[in-house]
């Protein structure tokens, strides 16, 4: 394929992502209310992307060796957030050390670039990953104590946290390092819920997504089960929502688990009624397949015809639609994030050269990495500066 036509279909999937329909103007699909302040938004429209595969046991066992073939990157890169500090080493210092870890097989590229770029301004800190390359390997092994870090490619498993807790007595220390990727397969897309392409919805708020799909409602609100008790009027009034979502545990469902359901500290639980698919792949399928389902996944699967929702994070906050521009600047809500783990004790400090290593990734130094290796987007400030609390600075 020519460069002027893979740039031609990147924009075309990035228009329709961009006008996955965000609420035209003066509508409110929840309260049926008018809002002429709300200036409306041009929908576009573009062919589904080409559906992925799961991975075969072979390239499992191949990534677990080596790391995970890098995907062709997006022709639109990011640009790095102006706000995040400079790099400068702390002065007077001269670290030193070996430190081993461990990683998820999506991250091994992007870490040993990290690794070589900090060598430069510390060339006496050895750091290292070594296989079997896999997040949930790589935080058993930091709960055996047999690895200083370990990269994951998603949040901790809660079976690990309550592992990790057993044994120390407080969490893993869970800092991001970077954002997920925009839509590349099985490199920590960022996630978006969809209708039939005849659906009127204009958007979905977190409230919504909480009364339809969870038993726990920790959002407060009475259960939603049809479309017109989210304002849908003639013949969707009475149409019952079918509901699609992951088996659980699946990390895209613990995302949107943690995300939406959780609430001030409690776990949010599925409805007993969801209609579960093991795994991501045939969602996009199911909804395109029936006018009146409801379903969620990473964008990068995103293979058949169905209609892209803008989100409500915040009650009174606008709709935002999973567009290229809004994930890489953080403000589409369900962008993901990878994130360095490691053993830190409340109260205490970690080690120098690891604490300089992290701050160094929360750097502009260290996210112009992110974005010369090209899969993942860099972090925005106000994604970074928790991280540099956390170590104290």
């Amino acid at each position: 394929m020519s460069r002027r036509s893979i740039f031609r279909s990147l924009m075309l999937a990035c228009l329709a992502f961009a006008g996955a329909n965000v609420h035209a103007a003066g509508s409110d699909a929840h309260a049926g209310k008018s809002r002429p302040h709300t200036p409306g938004l041009v929908e576009w429209s573009a062919p589904a992307l080409p559906s992925n595969l799961p991975q075969t046991e072979e390239e499992k066992e191949a990534g677990r060796r080596q790391g995970r073939r890098t995907p062709t990157p997006e022709l639109l890169q990011p640009t790095i957030d102006r706000q995040l500090p400079a790099y400068v080493p702390t002065p007077g210092v001269r670290l030193s050390g070996t430190f081993a870890g461990g990683s998820s097989d999506v991250l091994v590229g992007l870490v040993g670039m990290w690794f070589e770029r900090f060598a430069r301004y510390h060339p006496d800190v050895r750091l290292s990953i070594e296989p079997p390359f896999a997040g949930s390997l790589g935080t058993k092994e930091l709960i055996k104590e047999s690895v200083d870090f370990v990269f994951v490619s998603r949040e901790l498993k809660p079976e690990d946290l309550v592992e990790f807790d057993a044994r120390f007595g407080y969490a893993p220390t869970s800092i991001p390092i970077s954002g997920g990727s925009y839509r590349h397969f099985g490199f920590l897309d960022a996630m978006g819920f969809f209708v039939h392409p005849d659906n009127p919805i204009r958007q979905l708020s977190y409230e919504q997504i909480d009364a339809i799909y969870s038993s726990t409602r920790h959002r407060g609100g009475d259960a939603i089960t049809t479309w017109g008790q989210l304002g849908l009027t003639g013949e969707w009034a009475d149409k019952k929502i079918a509901v699609h979502g992951i088996k659980p545990w699946n990390g895209f469902e613990e995302f949107i688990r943690q995300k939406i359901l959780d609430k001030d500290g409690r776990r949010g639980e599925w409805r007993d009624d969801i209609h579960f698919e093991k795994v991501v792949f045939p969602l996009a399928g199911n909804v395109a397949g029936d006018r009146y389902a409801l379903g969620y996944s990473g964008l990068a699967y995103i293979d058949a015809p169905v209609r892209m929702l803008p989100l409500v994070e915040v009650a009174g906050s606008a709709a935002v639609a999973p567009t290229y521009e809004n994930v890489a600047l953080a403000t589409y809500p369900l962008t993901r994030l990878v994130y360095f783990n490691v053993n830190k004790a409340p109260g205490k400090p970690l080690p120098p050269a690891l604490a300089e290593f992290v701050r160094f990734l929360l750097s502009r130094e260290g996210q112009e990495v992110v974005r010369e290796h090209g899969i993942f987007l860099p972090l925005r400030e106000s994604q970074a500066a928790p991280g540099r609390q956390t170590l104290g600075d």
